[in-house]
């Protein structure tokens, strides 16, 4: 189950999500609390594109392609 689903599609291409500061404690799955579920969120998705994976990889040109483009 995927606890961040409903901010999937609101994060950037770096892995950032614009959260609230809103005080709604919450803990992911390792125990580790954080201020809201936003800013838990948050630091998964900057964690799966440090990892090259997960989320963002849907997102980036696969490096073969990246040759390829030609710039004007």
């Amino acid at each position: 189950q995927d606890d961040c689903s409903e901010f999937r599609s609101q994060f950037e291409a770096g892995g950032r999500l614009s959260c609230t500061r809103e005080n709604a404690p919450v803990r992911d799955a390792s125990g580790k609390q954080h201020t809201n579920k936003c800013l838990m969120c948050a630091e998964k998705f900057k964690k799966e594109a440090q990892r090259g994976g997960g989320t963002l990889q849907r997102n980036k040109v696969p490096p073969s392609e990246r040759t390829k483009q030609v710039r004007c």
